[in-house]
């Protein structure tokens, strides 16, 4: 990145600025250093310059030998080379015909992957930039792009689902050569007959026929198999369902309205809209016209756990081909998704925060749903935002772009507010519901069980005689964060941490959060010997015990990471939610966002103080957001609903502030407040993180940058992290803020190439955050 590049963008929001690097980011591309292994190479066409999958900041050049450049090499082809003894598939970035760099310290191309599937040219852009915004490995990022079968050397099997058809013979000859008793195949044949679109393998399984029956018909040539390949997404008036169509109120219109006139142009639109109000009715219509263009639509969401329910209201929706994009599939499944994006076949892709990556040719529209969410903060290895990237992305390819979410993020808020965005707002609930009202239970005069307060049982009791379910929130799994020895007080630390076991008492586990380390549970102190070990605090896991005990007539059932491990239970568990299976709901923050449970009435959160008192200056936003998510799902239908919020700390000013006065009051007061102390989205940061097994090691190698000149920048650190040590390591963290992005963005300019250069760099572990979001990692 150039310094002009860098002043030029000075004063943009994160959203803008990282837009603006689509303008320039080509003069950059050809300035990024050039490091050129020794080997000498074959007569060559021309020389390519390669991002290779390695954590260094550069390309590589190699020469491409004649015989490999037919047909043309194209930017954004796939290619092996030689790198440091082993072979390596690299993305081609520029080519040139010649090189100022001596011929014989130059490598040659060893092969081309393929001429399938070369990276779209604006995807090329998108990606560079992202590495010149976010000051990361550029081979690394084009890798996370990639499916995981398109990063290997062996070709992945590319080719489509096959189906039979009966061939041109006529349905006279078909039964001649089968004959009278072998009535299986003749079953088959009639089968495979009638249908015009053809007939899958497993379609076929599952109706009782085999393998033996259908090799017979080929082998008499009466039926073949062709493989098809999908065809680009094409709009038909019959693919929108109208029955569930719902009719849109003022509010609503008025943003697909907005979003329509903005059609085949940039444009970013917040919409901040209550818990209820119908977000997903507006995405369902702002989709409408992009999709009568023939064109496609990326919707991205925080979390997984939303995915089935969002595929689910749009395919009742629309008649087209819908696909997912998560970690929850397997490579063949991500690439399949990837294929039909690339071609034009995908006219929805719904995924989390990687899906942007996905190489949609016809993109209209981008929506992201939840735009507030963490989850949508990559934390590790490519630390990026999907927000803020789905935004350059939207910039770039000049396409609106819809962010929704019912407590926006501070930054959102201030660039609408700004009127860098477009900003909407729904005021009022769907249909004839009402907001759900909240109040404080004042713990400190209640006997607790299990951490629930007499007030709060008494309210589910009543919930429940109303045949109405109740949902119980507590953001900590397991059964317990902790066991403890009652005579000396010893409790069961995870070594690689230094933090305490949490109990899994199903499991019979004891589970380190942090690193994953697990071990059997212990019934003897390994202190004092004593057997008179207990749990300390409370988990879903106990929760839900307790719950069962009090309420034996009532169903109650688990929702956390632990429950939902395996593929489908999660979908299986909110159907049953649905079905009314279950009356009592018990889950951490994957029940908070974005589900709809129209017979819950009363939301009860449990443990919300800790966030009242912490560090981060972001986490009362944090703790806002998840509150009115959650307090969001009371009440949501025509029956109406009640939140009880459990605290020792009732008169705090944050509680009472939601409670009142609601999240947008709330948030006012605190982009009033993050104003005056010139942080975030009034002041810029960087979170430089060092890790070593040794303590000294990041210390030192931290203390070393901070001992540089950075003009108008201010350097906090370095200081140990929030939890100092993880999985053996222990950590350190060095901020780097300023009033000014530019600033700041040239400061990194000089901190890196010092980083790269230091004689501890080979001895801790280091990494560059832009825009942190979480200082605990």
């Amino acid at each position: 990145m150039s310094e002009k590049h860098v002043k030029d963008n000075a004063e943009q929001s994160p959203e803008s600025h990282v837009e603006s690097y689509a303008e320039s980011h080509a003069d950059n591309n050809a300035k990024l250093p050039l490091t050129n292994p020794l080997a000498k190479p074959a007569a060559a066409t021309c020389y390519i310059d390669i991002a290779l999958p390695v954590p260094t900041r550069q390309l590589y050049t190699y020469a491409l030998p004649s015989a490999l450049n037919l047909p043309a090499i194209q930017i954004g082809e796939r290619v092996v080379v030689p790198f440091a003894g082993r072979q390596l598939v690299g993305i081609v970035l520029a080519t040139n015909t010649s090189t100022a760099l001596s011929a014989d310290k130059i490598k040659t191309v060893i092969s081309r992957v393929s001429e399938q599937y070369p990276l779209p040219p604006n995807l090329v852009t998108f990606l560079t930039t992202l590495s010149q915004y976010y000051h990361h490995a550029i081979g690394d990022i084009f890798q996370q792009a990639l499916p995981v079968l398109l990063r290997q050397i062996e070709a992945p099997d590319l080719s489509y689902q096959t189906r039979w058809f009966v061939t041109e013979s006529s349905e006279e000859e078909a039964l001649s050569a089968i004959g009278a008793k072998a009535k299986k195949q003749l079953e088959l044949y009639q089968v495979i007959r009638h249908n015009q679109t053809g007939t899958s393998w497993p379609e076929l399984r599952t109706l009782g026929f085999v393998k033996q029956q259908l090799t017979a018909l080929q082998n008499k040539a009466l039926i073949e198999e062709k493989e098809i390949v999908p065809a680009p997404f094409h709009w038909h008036e019959s693919d929108l369902n109208q029955d569930n169509r719902l009719k849109l109120s003022p509010e609503q219109a008025i943003v697909v309205s907005a979003l329509n006139q903005s059609h085949q142009a940039f444009s970013c639109h917040l919409l901040d809209g209550i818990t209820g109000s119908g977000k997903t009715e507006v995405y369902l219509q702002a989709m409408e016209k992009t999709l009568a263009s023939n064109q496609q639509v990326l919707v991205i969401v925080p979390e997984i756990g939303l995915t089935p329910q969002t595929l689910s209201r749009f395919e009742h929706r629309f008649n087209v081909p819908i696909y997912l994009h998560h970690s929850a599939l397997n490579d063949k499944e991500r690439l399949d998704t990837w294929r039909a994006a690339y071609r034009g076949h995908a006219a929805i892709v719904i995924g989390t925060r990687s899906a942007i990556f996905t190489p949609a040719n016809k993109l209209g529209l981008i929506i992201v749903d939840e735009e507030h969410d963490a989850s949508l903060k990559q934390q590790d290895s490519f630390r990026y935002n999907g927000r803020d990237a789905a935004t350059l992305r939207a910039r770039q390819l000049n396409i609106p772009i819809l962010l929704g979410s019912a407590t926006p993020s501070l930054e959102s808020l201030q660039n609408a507010m700004s009127h860098k965005f477009h900003y909407h707002q729904l005021n009022k609930r769907a249909g004839n519901s009402v907001q759900a009202s909240m109040s404080l239970v004042d713990v400190n005069h209640e006997h607790l069980t299990a951490g629930v307060s007499e007030t709060v049982k008494q309210a589910i009791a009543d919930t429940l005689k109303r045949r109405e379910q109740v949902l119980v929130f507590l953001n900590r799994r397991g059964y317990a964060p902790a066991i403890n020895c009652q005579e000396c007080h010893w409790v069961a630390d995870c070594q690689r941490c230094n933090k305490p076991f949490t109990l899994h008492q199903k499991d019979q586990l004891l589970v380190c959060h942090h690193c994953g380390n697990q071990k059997r549970i212990v019934h003897q102190c390994q202190q004092c010997g004593s057997t008179r070990l207990a749990p300390v605090g409370q988990g879903t896991e106990q929760l839900e015990q307790h719950l069962a005990d009090w309420f034996p007539e009532h169903s109650v059932v688990r929702i956390d990471r632990d429950s939902t491990r395996r593929k489908g239970e999660l979908t299986k568990l909110l159907q049953a939610i649905h079905n009314k299976e279950h009356d009592i709901l018990v889950g951490t923050q994957m029940l908070a966002k974005g589900h709809h449970f129209p017979d819950v009435t009363l939301v009860v959160i449990l443990n919300v103080d800790g966030a009242l008192f912490s560090f981060d200056f972001r986490a009362a936003e944090h703790m806002a957001q998840l509150l009115v998510q959650v307090a969001g799902r009371a009440g949501r239908a025509s029956k109406p609903g009640k939140v009880l919020i459990q605290s020792q700390y009732p008169q705090h000013p944050l509680l009472q502030d939601l409670v009142n006065n609601g999240y947008r009051h709330f948030a006012q007061q605190t982009l009033a407040e993050r104003n005056f102390a010139r942080l975030p989205p009034f002041g810029y940061q960087v979170l430089i993180r060092a890790e070593a097994k040794y303590p000294s090691y990041p210390s030192k190698f931290l203390m070393a940058v901070s001992q540089l000149s950075l003009d108008h920048c201010q350097l906090v650190g370095p200081i140990p992290a929030t939890m100092e040590k993880k999985a053996g390591y222990y950590r350190y963290h060095l901020i780097v803020q300023s009033e000014q992005r530019k600033t700041l963005h040239q400061a990194m300019l000089q901190v890196i190439p010092f980083l790269e250069s230091h004689e501890l760099t080979n001895k801790v572990r280091w990494s560059v955050d832009v825009d942190p979001l979480d200082f605990s990692w």
